[in-house]
């Protein structure tokens, strides 16, 4: 099945999968060739692309996402829309730290319903960022954070 993720940068990830795993409303769904059609919203959290059917979860590709709208089509392809996907490869997992606590100062400090917000929305990005690097490290043979 072919498997397409979109950005409001362009295309993150284009071609032909075994199986891809996707947050949503109800929790994560797997996506395998022949799943029916579907449309529904994917939320904040880590997809996850097993290219070949005999891959091992550490050759998964990951991706960490903020929503978005996921459709599996009649010809059991899969389309990914998001405002951003950030790929394993590019997470500088110090920086996300950082920025993930600066975040959580930030929605502490709010002073407003619309600050605080914000705040949380950064916490959410930088939560699933820090997963995503973490995901990539465990899976790669390296100790996971605690």
């Amino acid at each position: 099945m072919q498997l397409t993720l979109v950005t409001l940068s362009g295309t993150k990830f284009d071609s032909d999968v075994y199986e891809v795993i996707l947050p949503t409303m109800n929790g994560q769904i797997a996506i395998l060739p022949g799943h029916m059609p579907l449309v529904s919203a994917a939320t904040n959290g880590v997809i996850e692309i097993r290219r070949g059917r005999n891959d091992r979860d550490s050759e998964m590709v990951l991706f960490a996402t903020n929503g978005g709208v996921i459709e599996v089509d009649a010809n059991h392809d899969v389309h990914v829309i998001v405002d951003e996907a950030d790929d394993a490869d590019s997470i500088n997992e110090a920086e996300a730290e950082a920025a993930f606590q600066l975040a959580q100062k930030l929605k502490a400090e709010a002073k407003d319903q619309v600050s605080l917000e914000k705040a949380q929305s950064l916490v959410d990005r930088h939560a699933v960022r820090l997963q995503v690097a973490n995901l990539k490290r465990h899976r790669s043979g390296g100790r996971p954070r605690v």
